[in-house]
């Protein structure tokens, strides 16, 4: 089985983000990278399949800059056969549209068949590519998956539903799936596993043209906090807490 899986370069969770000098971007000069979170869980699935059935082909495409290939090479290094590297220098980033366009054409070109993305990046918790992928595919789509497992043509998955529930559906191939937390817990590359990937190939393309549909116009942080007070201790500063939450801050 081939498979594709998609990956994103995000800041890592523990970075100060501050804006670039042009206004619409992160400035990424004193920032360290990683692969977005919930596409690990992708990369994972994908090589849990490709295990399990013995055979198949994993290819992990990413949109981004040439420093992304740090993260494809990640990706190498914990097993994946090959990666694509669609060259991308959009300021600021593309929006879910355009990024979906990109990426559903190189997807269609590869002939896949089981399409693996995180449920969301981090960066900006969007939330639609996967979707947006499979609607430029024609393909079924399932998102924030929790566990998966194929027979034959035949994915059948569980998801979160409303008020706790748990919803199982079958999906047959090729599809589309998103992965959230829970489904596995992603390997940690191997040094076997490293010194193999110098030696696996990025394929790298320019971005094809793409129209977007939302742009980023300013990019600011927010206004710093008000100093905090203390206003005594115990239940003796109760009675005042109360008074200047609603006097002051107006929120009772």
């Amino acid at each position: 089985m081939k498979i594709a899986v998609c990956i994103k370069r995000v800041p890592a969770t523990d970075s100060r983000i501050k804006p670039a000098a042009d206004g619409v971007s992160i400035d990424g000069s004193q920032i360290e990278s990683i692969i977005s979170p919930y596409d690990e869980f992708a990369v994972e699935a994908a090589l849990q399949i490709k295990e399990k059935l013995g055979a198949g082909e994993v290819i992990v495409v990413s949109l981004g800059p040439e420093e992304t290939t740090k993260e494809l090479r990640t990706c190498l290094a914990m097993g994946a056969d090959r990666a694509v590297l669609i060259k991308d220098t959009v300021a600021g980033g593309r929006d879910a549209a355009s990024t979906a366009e990109i990426l559903a054409t190189c997807i269609q070109s590869l002939g896949v068949e089981l399409v693996l993305c995180g449920k969301q990046a981090i960066d900006r918790d969007q939330g639609q590519v996967g979707s947006l992928i499979a609607a430029r595919l024609g393909l079924p789509c399932v998102t924030e998956i929790k566990s998966l497992q194929l027979e034959g043509r035949k994915a059948t998955v569980t998801r979160a539903g409303d008020g706790g529930t748990t919803e199982t559906w079958s999906v047959q191939l090729p599809a589309v799936l998103t992965t959230t937390k829970g489904l596995n817990e992603p390997r940690y590359a191997s040094l076997k596993g490293i010194m193999a990937a110098k030696k696996k190939p990025i394929d790298q393309v320019d971005a094809a043209p793409a129209a977007a549909r939302l742009s980023v116009r300013a990019l600011e942080l927010p206004p710093a906090r008000k100093e905090g007070r203390i206003i005594g201790e115990g239940p003796a500063a109760v009675d005042t807490l109360l008074r200047l939450l609603r006097e002051e801050a107006k929120i009772l």
